[in-house]
């Protein structure tokens, strides 16, 4: 018997034809999608082509293939890939219905999404110092998860964070990969974080995020405000799952200034739900 486990961090593995769940694309969003329910004709029509050419496209073309040269070459007599899928037993998907689109699904499919999520332990010294330290006005909490570096930022958004946070009464803690220069006094640069165990502190007031599906499920079950900057894949969609639930608000790349920023997080930590 053979199994097979999907937990991936950037997309919702029910959106394709995943182990033989076939999805009706007139209601069932693909990854590369971001609608409102209904859809128009033209929607679902963009909508059925995306629900074919992902999935072949990620399969046959990109990822799966280059993911197969390396389990070939140090376990050459493992079955492939695509063969493991379809003789599947069971799959654990990291989604949940109660943060994204609810649909039918095949018994041997289970969700469980959030599984990772733990309460907050005690934070290092240093940062329960830092924290600590921030008084009543909190702690803002930013991070584009761990994929994205913060050094490849374009110089005019990154000058925009710095403004901003040096206009702001909170303190700033900012996981980036490189040393910054020209940050104000409130604000603590680090590589690495232990995102959870901040999500979960009473002082972080608001985490700013691209919207990876780790970060938001991490931050829905810490009960942390967002403020959601959309990168790719399903983050717009995830995004406008914050903004519509009123879990916290979005802005688009585009239309970040500094006094969008000030004005947004503002917004946030002033507003009691």
């Amino acid at each position: 018997m053979l199994f097979i486990t999907i937990a991936t961090s950037g997309m919702d593995p029910r959106q394709s034809a995943v182990v033989g769940n076939l999805l009706n694309p007139s209601y069932t969003f693909s990854l590369a999608t971001t609608y409102s329910v209904p859809m128009s004709l033209w929607q679902r029509l963009i909508n059925t082509f995306t629900h074919i050419a992902v999935p072949f496209l990620w399969r046959h073309w990109s990822i799966v293939p280059e993911i197969q040269k390396q389990i070939t070459a140090r376990f050459p007599d493992l079955p492939p890939l695509l063969e493991i899928e379809r003789n599947s037993s069971l799959s654990l998907i990291n989604s949940h219905f109660s943060i994204s689109q609810t649909i039918p699904m095949l018994p041997s499919q289970v969700e469980v999404g959030a599984i990772h999520c733990n309460p907050a332990q005690p934070l290092p010294q240093d940062l329960e110092t830092w924290i600590s330290g921030a008084g009543p006005e909190g702690v803002i909490y930013f991070s584009l998860g761990s994929k994205v570096q913060g050094s490849s930022m374009p110089t005019k958004y990154r000058d925009a964070f710095i403004e901003s946070f040096r206009r702001l009464p909170h303190r700033v803690i900012w996981k980036y990969d490189v040393e910054l220069n020209g940050v104000s006094d409130n604000v603590l640069i680090k590589k690495w974080l232990p995102q959870q165990d901040l999500l979960g502190n009473n002082k972080v007031k608001v985490f700013i995020t691209h919207g990876g599906l780790l970060s938001l499920q991490e931050a829905i079950y810490h009960a942390t405000p967002l403020l959601s900057i959309p990168i790719v894949v399903d983050q717009p969609r995830n995004a406008l799952f914050v903004k519509n639930k009123g879990l916290g608000e979005t802005l688009l790349w585009e239309e970040l200034t500094a006094d969008a920023l000030v004005s947004t997080l503002t917004k946030i930590t002033k507003n009691p739900q």
